[in-house]
C-alpha cells in the first residue's frame, strides 16, 4: 500500500477529474494528498474538497517531484525493426486505472493486441480495452495514456487504443497476480 503525501501544488497544472474524465486546471497553491502514484501519473485528493483529480506524468514538477519514465527498460530496437510482443506487454503493465491500484492488463482491462509490421518499416500496435465499468469516464484517459506510452516504443508507427464493451468486464478476469495485489486471495 502507498503512503499518502500531502503537497502544495507549485504551479497551475491540467488534471482529469476522476470519476468523470472532463479535463480540470488545479491552481497554484492548492493543497493536495497523493493517493496514488503508479504508472508515471499520480491520483490526487483537492484538500479543500475539491474531489479527485488524475496529473499526467509531464505535471509531476507541479506536485513538487521529479517526472519519472515510467517505461520498463526493454532491449535496443531499430525505429524500422520489429517489436516484441513482449515489450508491449510490458508497457501496457505501466499504465493504470487511477482508481485501483492495478495495472490494466492485471485488471483484465486487455481483451485482444494484435502487432503487424507496417509496410513502411515498424509496427503498428492495435489494442482492444475494456473498462471496470461502462459509465467509467476516464477510459479516454486509461486508453490515452496505453497509446502515448505504446508510441513511445522504438520502432512503433502506429499504435491504437479502442474502448470496446463485448464482453462486459467481470472481476474473475483479474489475473492471479493482481487478485493478490488487491487483496482478493
Amino acid at each position: 500500500m502507498q503512503n499518502i503525501v500531502s503537497v502544495e501544488l507549485t504551479r497551475d497544472c491540467e488534471a482529469t477529474r476522476i470519476p468523470s474524465g472532463m479535463p480540470a486546471t488545479l491552481g497554484q497553491g492548492t493543497q493536495v494528498d497523493i493517493t496514488q502514484r503508479l504508472g508515471g501519473s499520480y491520483t490526487v485528493r483537492d484538500i479543500g474538497g475539491g474531489g479527485l483529480f488524475r496529473v499526467a506524468e509531464k505535471d509531476a514538477d507541479a506536485l513538487g517531484l521529479d517526472p519519472t519514465c515510467a517505461l520498463p527498460v526493454t532491449e535496443p530496437v531499430s525505429a524500422t525493426g520489429p517489436v516484441e510482443e513482449k515489450a508491449v506487454w510490458e508497457v501496457l503493465r505501466t499504465c493504470y486505472d487511477p482508481e485501483i491500484p492495478l495495472n490494466i492488463v492485471d485488471l483484465g482491462l486487455i481483451y485482444d493486441l494484435d502487432l503487424d509490421r507496417s509496410p513502411e518499416g515498424g509496427s503498428i500496435i492495435n489494442v482492444k480495452m475494456t473498462l471496470t465499468a461502462p459509465g467509467c469516464g476516464m477510459g479516454g484517459a486509461i486508453a490515452g495514456d496505453a497509446q502515448e506510452k505504446l508510441l513511445r516504443l522504438p520502432g512503433i508507427r502506429s499504435a491504437n487504443v479502442q474502448i470496446v464493451w463485448d464482453p462486459p468486464w467481470h472481476p474473475s478476469l483479474i489475473s492471479e497476480e493482481g487478485r493478490k495485489v488487491l487483496g482478493l486471495e
